[in-house]
């Protein structure tokens, strides 16, 4: 797949446009009340309406509600759902039914055992996304910037294109791609210079570093 990067968790207009000209390929909006990227739906219709055509706009929830769903869907008309809770593969797949939205899927990832669960979610998802799992004693299930060991995915190929996540920042995404194989990377909370505060110099290095990361990777299967 091509190489994406999604800068996920903006919530003000400032850090989504320094996502946008650096060229974040999709940028996300946190519909999670416990989360400090929390984003209200009269700003997050403003973000999304300004990135639209620009970026994929992603909004993310935790097991939310078919209700809830609906009111994000209304308030962004999102190219994509993603699902960070404990959503199984039939409530991915019924989602996807009732708002005819392409869903993505987040999952927990601490051993290679965890990565075989992709399996289950190769026809209900459009999209991966495998994150560190979060800490016991954590109170969300992303955007905890826990990194976990990126070349469990070395070998990583389910049959739907996939993101990687999980204590990403612009010092180590080059490292994470190299030692992954990834062609898609996942950023909050390491571009940030406060919990739910974004970064514009962090946002800007951060595309740049993976740009250049994903160069090389091409670079060195075009020699292979």
């Amino acid at each position: 797949m091509p190489s994406t990067i999604k800068i996920c968790g903006l919530s003000t207009a400032p850090t989504l446009r320094a996502a946008l000209a650096a060229g974040a390929d999709m940028i996300g909006f946190v519909f999670f009340e416990r989360s400090p990227r929390f984003v209200a739906f009269d700003r997050a219709r403003e973000l999304a309406a300004e990135a639209r055509g620009r970026a994929k706009v992603v909004a993310l929830s935790v097991d939310a509600p078919d209700k809830a769903l609906a009111a994000i869907v209304a308030a962004t008309a999102p190219d994509l759902l993603q699902l960070h809770g404990k959503e199984s593969p039939a409530r991915v797949a019924g989602i996807k039914r009732a708002f005819a939205v392409p869903v993505m899927k987040a999952l927990g990832v601490e051993t290679a055992e965890d990565l075989e669960r992709a399996d289950d979610y190769a026809e209900a998802a459009d999209w991966l996304l495998i994150d560190a799992k979060p800490p016991r004693d954590a109170t969300r299930p992303g955007g905890n910037g826990v990194p976990f060991d990126w070349r469990l995915a070395q070998d990583f190929a389910p049959k739907k294109p996939w993101l990687l996540s999980g204590g990403l920042d612009p010092a180590n995404v080059g490292e994470a791609i190299a030692l992954s194989g990834a062609r898609g990377v996942d950023v909050s909370s390491g571009v940030e210079s406060a919990p739910g505060v974004k970064d514009v110099g962090k946002i800007e290095a951060f595309v740049a570093a993976a740009r250049a990361a994903f160069s090389r990777s091409h670079d060195a299967r075009s020699i292979a």
